[in-house]
């Protein structure tokens, strides 16, 4: 393994949706699965989808920059054109946004974009993208 990658486990009510949205809407790569859960590549991390319809309930929200922001997310950070990119593909599907794309600190240090999204199952997840990758654990 050149570096280390993450593996999260979360709950879905429907693998088949989670299929579409995982598999054809983000383009995730199917790994192992069974009738209970699924395996995905998701930027060459291993998320694992687990069939728990009792376990796939709302998250709650905390206040940042006036958006009522999922405190239990996922997501990725994404170059700025691959950001955009996928940002269009969501908009294309028709799919809603918990939060629309927006660039937050503009012009200023750690400008980042950033968008949430929920999964078929109510899983919140959120895209971000820096300006300058530097600036990514600036305090």
């Amino acid at each position: 393994m050149t570096r280390p990658r993450f593996h999260f486990a979360f709950p879905v009510d429907d693998l088949a949706a989670a299929r579409r949205f995982y598999g054809e809407l983000l383009g995730c790569r199917e790994g192992r699965s069974s009738a209970n859960w699924v395996d995905f590549d998701l930027f060459d991390h291993q998320i694992v989808a687990h069939l728990a319809p009792a376990e796939c309930t709302p998250a709650a929200t905390g206040d940042v920059d006036n958006h009522a922001v999922p405190v239990r997310h996922f997501g990725l950070l994404l170059d700025w054109s691959d950001w955009e990119g996928l940002a269009e593909r969501f908009k294309t599907a028709g799919w809603d946004f918990i939060i629309e794309p927006y660039v937050r600190f503009e012009g200023q240090r750690g400008e980042q974009g950033t968008f949430f999204v929920r999964d078929p199952a109510g899983n919140a997840l959120e895209f971000k993208t820096f300006r300058d990758e530097s600036q990514i654990f600036a305090s």
